[in-house]
């Protein structure tokens, strides 16, 4: 029996995704000793990430065949935005200090290759391209935010964080654009699938990255 195409990308990160389960950034917010400004470091450049991952679903929306797909993901790219304006000011409103602030800073090494990739690839591939280029932002962190919930925290600030990804709202999404990305998965060529499950294990590395450039304070070298 062939695998369904969401199958046949969850097994090509296996790998991946253990290794960001074992992240130290992901243990320090379960356990609460993750320092505050690895956080804040992660929420500024998440911020950054947001606006442009809006863009990119946006992109989806335009290129979907669908009325509902183009429905959902422009309410998807509306929702990144209001993530971005609402969740993220509070976290920086707690560190003492504001979005505008925020706004201002670099946007960094990681944050900057991720968002460039996703771009040119929604923007170049195909609408299938598209969905397996966004698809490990909504996937992953409904995954972590599952593992993560179990654990909880005793840091109320991680553990908001934490409530945002494993809540049900979020996963009934992501279970909506994995049930898309399975229709896809029966009607492209070989020759597509194959990118597809390319683009998708390198946004998968760079959701890694990500944690690890927080975790390391990543700043431009010059």
């Amino acid at each position: 029996m062939t695998r369904s195409l969401t199958e046949e990308l969850w097994a090509s990160i296996e790998p991946v995704y253990g290794e960001i389960l074992a992240h130290p950034f992901l243990g320090g917010l379960t356990d609460g000793t993750l320092p505050r400004e690895a956080f804040r470091h992660f929420v500024v450049q998440d911020s950054h990430y947001l606006r442009d991952y809006a863009r990119a679903l946006a992109v989806c929306a335009a290129k979907a065949p669908g009325e509902d797909d183009v429905r959902a993901f422009a309410d998807d790219a509306v929702g990144a935005l209001a993530a971005e304006q609402g969740m993220h000011a509070e976290f920086l409103t707690a560190f003492g200090g504001t979005a505008e602030q925020a706004a201002a800073e670099p946007v960094l090494p990681t944050t900057r290759a991720y968002t460039s990739y996703l771009l040119a690839t929604v923007y170049g591939g195909s609408f299938a391209e598209a969905v397996g280029a966004v698809l490990p932002c909504y996937w992953i962190y409904a995954r972590v935010g599952e593992a993560l919930l179990a654990q909880g925290s005793p840091d109320p600030l991680y553990a908001r964080w934490i409530a945002t990804y494993g809540d049900e709202a979020f996963q009934s999404v992501v279970r909506r654009v994995l049930a898309l990305t399975d229709r896809l998965g029966e009607e492209i060529s070989p020759a597509e699938r194959r990118k597809v499950v390319e683009h998708f294990g390198i946004t998968s590395r760079y959701e890694w990255m990500f944690w690890d450039a927080a975790w390391r304070g990543e700043r431009w070298p010059v």
